[in-house]
C-alpha cells in the first residue's frame, strides 16, 4: 500500500504561531534518524523527547537523561529530517537557573541544527524561558503533568481537576506565553480545562491526554504504533500492531534460515 502525502510545508516559528486557530499540528517523537526520516514528510515538529529514556533505553522514567544522550539522539534525528522542524527535550537538571538553562541549551545550538528546545514548567520557570528566548533560543513550554516532576509530585497525576489547579494552569500558560515560548505542550491535563488554557493564549497548544480541542496534537511514536508493550496509556492510539509485526517478521526469518530457505540462490554472490 502506498501512501501519498501532500502539501507538506516546512515549519519555522513564524508558521507555529500563526497556525493558531487556522490548523491542527502534528508533533511526533523520534529517537534516531532512520524513524526521523519516516516521519520527517507527515509531520509539522519532530520532537526528540527525552521520553527516550524510557522507550529506547528501558528506564522507568525520563529523569537520568543527559544532556550528552539529548545532543547525540538529535543529531541523529536532524541528520534523518534534514527539512523538519526539530525540538530538543532538555533533559532534568539542566536548566535549574537561568544561567545554567542558557549554557545547555547554547551547547545544543551549536552542537545540532535543533530549531528549538523543550523547557517544563508554568510560573515558576517563566525567569528562565525569559532569558532564553532574550538571547535567541527558541522555546516551547511544557505544563500540566511534567514528567521530570514525577518523583516529587508522587508519580504522574491527571491535572485540572480542582478550580484552583484549573487556574493555577492558565496562569502557567500566559506566564509562558508572556516569556517568549512559540507553543506550549499541555499534558495529562482535564480536557475542559485545556480547552480553557488554549483559548487564554495566542500561542499553540500541543496537547497530549488533554483532549481535542488544543491546536495540535503528540505522541511517542512507539506508542503511537504499538511497540511499547508494557502499558497503553488511556490517551494513546495504536495506529499500528508494531510489536506483533516485528515479532512475526523476526520468526520467519529464523524460520527461514533453519530451513535453508534464505538465503536462496538470488540472494548469494
Amino acid at each position: 500500500m502506498s501512501i501519498i502525502v501532500n502539501n507538506f510545508e516546512k515549519m519555522n516559528i513564524t508558521k507555529i504561531i500563526q497556525s493558531k486557530n487556522k490548523k491542527k499540528l502534528t508533533v511526533i517523537t523520534a529517537y534516531d534518524a532512520l524513524f526521523a526520516k519516516l516521519f520527517s514528510q507527515s509531520v509539522d515538529m519532530i520532537l526528540v523527547g527525552d521520553s527516550l529514556n524510557m522507550s529506547f533505553m528501558g528506564e522507568t522514567d525520563t529523569l537520568s537523561s543527559t544532556l550528552d544522550q539529548m545532543i547525540y539522539h538529535t543529531k541523529a534525528v536532524c541528520n534523518g529530517a534534514k527539512n523538519s522542524f526539530i525540538i530538543t527535550d532538555m533533559p532534568f537538571g539542566t536548566y535549574i537557573n537561568k544561567d545554567e538553562a542558557l549554557r545547555n541549551c547554547t551547547k545544543v545550538y551549536q552542537q545540532t541544527l535543533a530549531s528549538a528546545v523543550k523547557i517544563e514548567g508554568g510560573e515558576d520557570r517563566a525567569d528562565i524561558i525569559k532569558h532564553l528566548t532574550s538571547n535567541a533560543i527558541a522555546v516551547m513550554g511544557h505544563i500540566g503533568l511534567m514528567p521530570q516532576y514525577v518523583r516529587s509530585e508522587g508519580g504522574y497525576k491527571v491535572r485540572g481537576k480542582t478550580k484552583e489547579d484549573a487556574e493555577q494552569l492558565i496562569r502557567d500558560a500566559i506566564a509562558v506565553e508572556k516569556a517568549g515560548a512559540f507553543a506550549i505542550v499541555v499534558e495529562g491535563v482535564m480536557s475542559d480545562v485545556a480547552k480553557k488554557i488554549t483559548e487564554a493564549v495566542n500561542i499553540p497548544t500541543i496537547g497530549i491526554g488533554a483532549g481535542i480541542d488544543t491546536d495540535g496534537q503528540v505522541l511517542v511514536w512507539s506508542d503511537m504504533l504499538g511497540f511499547f508493550e508494557e502499558f497503553k496509556p488511556k490517551f494513546v492510539r495504536h495506529y499500528l500492531d508494531g510489536a506483533n509485526i516485528i515479532k512475526n517478521a523476526v520468526n520467519k526469518y529464523k524460520e527461514d534460515v533453519k530451513n535453508k530457505a534464505f538465503p536462496s540462490k538470488e540472494e548469494e554472490y
